[in-house]
């Protein structure tokens, strides 16, 4: 496998080969990340792991980003349908899955962040999740001769900023690439579909695909699915954030890689199973003026067709990626 750092200079896009910080997967569109602006480096990784995993960046010092986003369910949360934070509070949507990052162009699930860079900023401040700022997270960080020390290694400086220490951690992120699934060994012509998921993966492209479009199993737009609104969540999504009705209860499309770890399902977490996904495209859509064009009609699909989508969405599941060490804790740091 090949792997590659990306430069942008005016128009030109040049590929510089380095070892294995980063990588795009064959057939795969280049990343929207500019990493010309936060070049990666095996240090500055380093320490976005170790903060990834500790709770200091929360006011009390009770959450972590894993907390909410475990690797062994592929960077998203399988025990809450909602995310938890700091004394217990619960906030009002399901913690997305994270991989693939740089080649999203938003976050969150209503596209409230625009980059990267930045994303950490909307959990370290929440009140309902770790309730502190950036400010309160550089000051801690600071008392810290662990973090003294991994800040030299990475930026050559002991002095902790607020800016470098998001970009570490947006660092650590970029590297949470996720394509080496039975789906992808299979476009390698290096694996074959059983007969049940090769049938999955044709009805999947004829009903699931404009949407959820491969090789990253999303086109990262926002649309309106035909959930019924929570009526106590009352969350009418990327409208809050544009103030135009005609965003009303569009959320942004996940990416179906890893769906097998990544339960439950939408972006209030409503759904616990994949039958239950299958169910609402069947008979739930609910109808209303901003419902997206492809779900005008209740995708009609016999119990042996779920059955056989079920089996090609399973072929998604990447267990190199799920549980690699190198996106784990660092066990020296737990030692």
């Amino acid at each position: 496998m090949r792997y590659f750092m990306f430069c942008f200079h005016s128009d030109l896009f040049l590929l510089l080969q380095i070892s294995d910080l980063f990588y795009i997967p064959d057939q795969w569109p280049k990343p929207t990340y500019d990493f010309n602006k936060n070049s990666l480096t095996e240090a500055k990784i380093y320490l976005g792991r170790v903060l990834f995993y500790d709770p200091i960046l929360s006011a009390d010092g009770t959450i972590s980003c894993a907390s909410c986003h475990s690797p062994y369910s592929a960077f998203a949360h399988t025990d809450h349908d909602l995310s938890h934070g700091i004394q217990d509070s619960i906030g009002n949507r399901n913690a997305p899955a994270l991989m693939n990052l740089a080649w999203q162009p938003v976050f969150m699930w209503d596209g409230s962040v625009n980059h990267l860079d930045v994303q950490a900023l909307a959990p370290l401040s929440h009140p309902d999740e770790m309730a502190s700022s950036i400010d309160s997270v550089v000051h801690r960080l600071k008392e810290k001769l662990l973090y003294q020390k991994l800040f030299l290694e990475a930026f050559g400086d002991s002095n902790i900023t607020g800016e470098n220490t998001l970009k570490a951690m947006s660092q650590f992120m970029l590297t949470l690439i996720s394509a080496e699934a039975k789906y992808d060994r299979v476009m390698r012509q290096k694996d074959t579909f059983t007969v049940m998921e090769a049938n999955g993966y044709r009805l999947f492209k004829i009903h699931c695909g404009s949407c959820h479009k491969e090789p990253l199993f999303t086109t990262h737009e926002f649309a309106n699915n035909g959930l019924p609104i929570d009526s106590l969540l009352q969350d009418f999504g990327r409208s809050k954030v544009t103030l135009d009705k005609k965003d009303e209860l569009k959320f942004k499309i996940p990416t179906l890689r890893n769906i097998e770890y990544t339960y439950p399902y939408m972006h209030d977490g409503r759904f616990k199973k994949l039958s239950n996904v299958l169910n609402h495209y069947a008979k739930g859509i609910k109808d209303s003026p901003t419902l997206a064009k492809e779900l005008q009609q209740p995708i009609l699909l016999t119990s042996n067709e779920k059955v056989d989508i079920t089996a090609f969405l399973l072929t998604l599941s990447d267990k190199n990626f799920v549980f690699n060490k190198k996106y784990q804790y660092p066990k020296e740091i737990q030692e």
